[in-house]
């Protein structure tokens, strides 16, 4: 069956594209999804339309988000940690604690965005990358330091 997609599947291709699926993958799957159309001429029509307003769209977030990126670059976090008298963190420094402190300098971020290998266990410096959008990342400076000392 040959079907024109509405919107970006994975794997199977990008908005406008003609792709030819089986029956039950079209009926069952992308119809009921709205993720593709039968392909006719007026589907052609309408999904010209379409993908002029999700072009435009796409390009006004992705504006956005390297707006944001470009004042995530600027920002220093420093982070206040109880330490041991060995210098250990009794907790480490996670994604969330992150975006808690973003937060409070009015950053709206999900934990997800966040990029850590594994949460920060140390006092120091650490460069945090940060996704963006889909092809945009940053990163910032985390300070992680001595409560006592703050």
């Amino acid at each position: 069956m040959k079907i024109i997609l509405r919107k970006n599947v994975n794997k199977l291709g990008n908005i406008g594209d003609v792709v030819n699926v089986k029956n039950g993958y079209a009926r069952n799957f992308l119809f009921p999804r709205e993720l593709a159309y039968l392909a006719t001429e007026s589907a052609l029509k309408t999904i010209e339309i379409e993908k002029r307003k999700m072009l435009s769209k796409l390009a006004k977030e992705r504006e956005i988000a390297e707006q944001l990126a470009q004042e995530l670059s600027n920002i220093q976090l420093s982070i206040p940690m109880k330490v041991t008298d060995e210098g250990n963190l009794y907790a480490s420094v996670t994604n969330q604690l992150i975006v808690d402190k973003l937060q409070e300098l009015n950053f709206t971020l999900d934990k997800k965005q966040i990029l850590l290998d594994e949460p920060l266990k140390t006092l120091g410096v650490f460069d945090v990358k940060i996704k963006v959008y889909s092809d945009i990342n940053t990163n910032i400076k985390v300070w992680v330091i001595n409560e006592n000392e703050a």
